[in-house]
């Protein structure tokens, strides 16, 4: 009778733990699409084949990031109007996957400069968990490749959090401020500008100042208005050194 009961109680939590972490149907279908192409190299390749070569004289800028940088044209109501700027964010995405597209969707399209903001979402487990050495391993091979096809490298620090609304409790705070302390000696050394958009926009947290965030981790309006003419400055530092 026991073992019966104990077989029962066994089966029901084994129920209920599958129904608790079975995923809903955005989320598996978040998930087939993430095994069918894990870096997303589909979601910029028709716009990149159809992007024509720079005009002679243009100083083309591909921003390569994550949510913060896809968001940008849509939170901040345009995205550096009238500037040779090209937007490569994709939202979640974490360093490893970047650098597969990194060709595609940066060295391909012949920008002058790259300015390069990621390492968050590494820091949230995105894509599974990363060391610190990972994380900066794939933003010096970003950095070299740029390097390498004469791209001129702009290394942006990552926007302060205190903590994920998707994933609490890993405490990111001095996380980010060691990555971007990396970042900062790391740039210095090789002859890359370093955008610090961490200094403006910190709390006494460690964290996003709410007045420029949405939910503690991507900016508003207000928050992109901080950071861009910090990337302005940073271009213009790159273009000419």
């Amino acid at each position: 009778m026991k073992l019966a009961v104990i077989g029962i109680l066994c089966a029901a939590f084994a129920a209920a733990q599958t129904a608790a972490t079975a995923p809903t149907p955005a989320e598996y279908a978040r998930q087939q699409k993430m095994l069918q192409d894990w870096p997303n190299l589909a979601r910029y390749h028709d716009a990149d084949v159809a992007l024509p070569p720079p005009a002679p004289g243009e100083n083309r800028v591909v921003f390569m990031g994550d949510s913060i940088t896809d968001a940008w044209p849509h939170v901040a109501g345009g995205f550096f109007p009238g500037k040779p700027y090209v937007d490569r964010g994709i939202s979640g995405q974490t360093t490893p996957q970047m650098l597969v597209r990194f060709r595609p969707d940066v060295i391909a399209l012949q920008p002058r400069v790259v300015v390069i903001l990621a390492g968050t979402n590494d820091i949230a487990g995105n894509t599974g968990p990363e060391t610190p050495q990972m994380i900066e391993d794939n933003l010096m091979s970003m950095a070299d490749l740029a390097k390498a096809n004469g791209i001129r490298v702009v290394l942006a620090s990552v926007l302060p959090a205190y903590d994920y609304p998707w994933r609490r409790g890993l405490s990111p705070a001095q996380k980010i401020a060691d990555l971007n302390t990396w970042i900062r000696g790391y740039a210095e050394k090789n002859g890359y500008v370093y955008l610090d958009y961490y200094t403006p926009m910190v709390d006494d947290r460690g964290g996003l100042k709410s007045d420029l965030t949405v939910d503690g981790v991507h900016p508003n309006k207000a928050g992109y208005a901080v950071m861009a003419p910090l990337a302005e400055k940073a271009i213009a530092a790159a273009l000419n050194p």
